[in-house]
């Protein structure tokens, strides 16, 4: 009788530990699916070391997920270079992002290098390459010229601000007499989304005693890539 109740205890261990790997094995591809279709949409490029990074969506918008400048294997970029210059692959800029945020985001398309004096040298003697993840978003675009008051509004949905910038990128966009350079960046992503997400309206002067003067002398505008979400 101790030898058939050992028995049984045996085979309903047995069946309990196939039933538990069989949901451990259902819940593993679950979050496969899960990540492949939270990923699915999203596009990535890779740039060698000295060439420059093409980001392109049509008639949507950039949204730069993940980006690195570095190396993080011994294949990419590989071709016709030293064993030396491709060991290290524990390199990584932790500026990557940003740059590349600022550089990209709420634009259609941009071209960035990839060169050590646009994200610095995070590892030198290593051959690079700069990798990104971004998506293309449909998301509507608000610029309002310096002096005058930006009027976000969502007719259905709230407010969910994906980027803004209050500076200069481009000639064309407010065009003044005092609009001469275009490298004139302050990143307000966070500023705007703490004003505006959320709401149904939201009013900002676009202004330097709202967002500080980030080039002194030149005419600047304020950028809003925002989207109307379902509460």
């Amino acid at each position: 009788m101790k030898s058939r109740f050992v028995c049984v205890q045996m085979f309903q261990s047995t069946m309990l530990v196939q039933k538990l790997s069989g949901i451990t094995l259902l819940l593993l591809l679950c979050q496969h699916a899960c990540f492949l279709s939270a990923s699915g949409n999203a596009k990535r490029s890779v740039t060698c070391e000295g060439d420059s990074a093409s980001l392109s969506c049509g008639s949507r918008f950039i949204n730069v997920l993940r980006a690195n400048y570095g190396r993080t294997n011994g294949r990419t970029c590989s071709a016709g270079k030293p064993p030396g210059q491709l060991s290290n692959v524990h390199c990584s800029s932790e500026t990557s992002l940003q740059t590349m945020a600022t550089q990209c985001n709420g634009k259609k398309s941009c071209s960035v290098q990839a060169v050590n004096s646009v994200f610095s040298d995070p590892c030198f003697g290593t051959y690079k390459y700069l990798e990104v993840s971004y998506e293309c978003l449909k998301p509507k675009q608000h610029i309002t010229c310096e002096g005058f008051r930006a009027d976000i509004t969502c007719g259905k949905g709230v407010i969910s601000v994906y980027y803004a910038n209050y500076g200069r990128r481009n000639l064309a966009t407010c065009p003044h007499k005092f609009a001469t350079s275009t490298h004139c960046n302050s990143d307000q992503t966070a500023r705007m989304r703490s004003r505006c997400n959320g709401k149904k309206s939201c009013h900002v002067q676009a202004s330097n005693s709202e967002f500080s003067d980030p080039c002194v002398g030149i005419y600047k505008y304020l950028e809003v890539t925002y989207s109307c979400i379902r509460v």
